[in-house]
């Protein structure tokens, strides 16, 4: 019996056609098809160059924030940068944003406050993206370097496909630009696993065409991760990778660690939230003046620095700061910083993160690991609780909220931690922290593609 389409007024039922179903792309078969094998390998060569960019990158960048935040007021005659310092560091750094947004194809970048971009990479950016992360981070801006160094890899290796006359297909500038992004998230997180697991959550897709996605990219991130790190070793530079080393033995689980950092992650996902939403809110109150706006934002991310430093008689560079060499510093020795001084850094580095979401340019990952870290020393001392899995937790949920990637924010805190025995507390960490954020009325853009 054939169906039939419903009868339309004054014509007669017409057989129904059957629904065509998409052709399945077989990895056999396209492995045998010598364009992508040709891609593959270009892939597999373009880490090396991508991740030797981005390590003179992320080596000048380190060295230009060492420069401005420690030998200058070394030179100057004091221990360490004053609480003002800040203040006209982020004001010249908010001009040049500013400057580089209004002037330069791209905008310097996307704007944090959308969350992490993954794809759309244009060689004809790729000036605006170094200035601009030139001018925001080494100044202070309360942000990370991955979100540039993606848009670098993408469009260095998008560069290197022009100027070698590769192939200009869809197919192979996708697959193009997402082996030159894995490199570099490879490079700026350590491990090329994070760089894989991101890019199946980001691609959604499965099957074998996840795999054939994914094969171009794991080659480039892990032949990326070899160049990069063997060159750090040769050349004795620093990039100021992110590394969280918790003191002690690893304690076995229990409920109350699990209760705990359940409540942990529903809060530290509301205050991301709330972070992300006043981040969108100063990101369409910069677009109406990039120059003038920019500027007064990234002052009053100073602000919040200096009114740190004033109140806590510590360094305003851990406010002014995207956390990441903080980090291992907080997580390494937790009884140095009183709960003043935590609730005090929580506070005032939130402000901070908010005002340079919608400003300045970087990526939104790495304050917020140091947020979710910071928290989780707050909370280790309650009941039941110890420093370990709370950090744990508040690193996943962390970077659940403002990925909106639970499975890639769980891998993220479970090798930051280094400590697979976290991972059920990781796991239900990350998944309070995603259901809460999406419950949430608010910002509901994620990392994109």
């Amino acid at each position: 019996m054939t169906a039939t389409e419903p009868a339309q007024p004054g014509r007669p039922a017409q057989p129904a056609q059957p629904a065509r179903q998409p052709e399945p792309v077989v990895l056999r078969g396209l492995l045998k098809t010598p364009s992508y094998r040709r891609i593959l390998l270009l892939c597999a060569l373009v880490g090396i160059p991508v991740s030797l960019v981005c390590f003179w990158f992320l080596a000048g960048l380190h060295e230009l924030q060492r420069l401005l935040w420690e030998s200058l007021p070394h030179s100057l005659g004091w221990d360490g940068p004053p609480w003002w310092w800040p203040l006209p560091l982020l004001l010249v750094g908010g001009i040049g944003v500013g400057l580089v947004v209004a002037r330069l194809p791209g905008a310097g970048g996307h704007v944090p406050a959308a969350g992490l971009a993954v794809g759309g990479a244009s060689t004809k950016v790729l000036p605006g993206v170094v200035l601009a992360a030139a001018a925001s981070l080494p100044f202070g801006a309360v942000l990370g370097p991955e979100a540039p160094l993606i848009a670098l890899g993408s469009g260095f290796a998008l560069l290197l496909r022009d100027l070698g006359r590769g192939p200009a297909t869809p197919q192979a500038t996708a697959l193009l630009g997402v082996a030159g992004a894995a490199a570099a998230i490879a490079a700026i997180f350590g491990s090329p696993l994070i760089a894989a697991v991101l890019l199946i959550e980001v691609v959604g897709v499965g099957g074998p065409q996840l795999v054939a996605v994914m094969l171009p990219a794991l080659l480039s991130s892990g032949v990326g991760a070899l160049v990069f790190t063997g060159f750090g070793r040769w050349t004795g530079l620093q990039t100021g990778g992110l590394t969280v080393k918790l003191p002690g033995p690893v304690p076995r689980l229990d409920a109350a660690d699990v209760g705990w950092a359940l409540l942990l992650a529903v809060v530290l996902a509301a205050v991301v939230r709330e972070a992300l939403g006043a981040g969108q809110v100063v990101a369409a109150f910069v677009a109406k003046g990039p120059v003038v706006r920019t500027a007064l934002c990234a002052l009053g991310a100073g602000v919040c620095a200096a009114a740190y430093a004033l109140v806590t008689d510590r360094s305003p560079a851990d406010v002014a700061s995207s956390g990441q060499a903080l980090m291992a510093t907080l997580a390494g020795d937790p009884r140095a910083w009183g709960v003043g001084a935590l609730v005090a850094v929580l506070l005032c580095k939130t402000v901070g993160y908010a005002l340079c979401l919608g400003s300045m340019r970087g990526g939104p990952i790495f304050p917020a690991l140091f947020l979710g870290a910071a928290a989780g020393v707050l909370a280790a001392p309650l009941p039941g609780l110890g420093v370990v899995p709370a950090v744990a937790a508040g690193l996943a949920a962390a970077g659940a909220s403002v990925l909106r990637l639970p499975v890639s924010s769980a891998v993220m805190a479970i090798l930051l931690v280094g400590s697979p025995g976290m991972t059920p507390v990781v796991i239900l960490a990350a998944v309070a922290a995603l259901i809460t954020t999406e419950l949430l009325p608010g910002p509901r853009r994620q990392l994109s593609g």
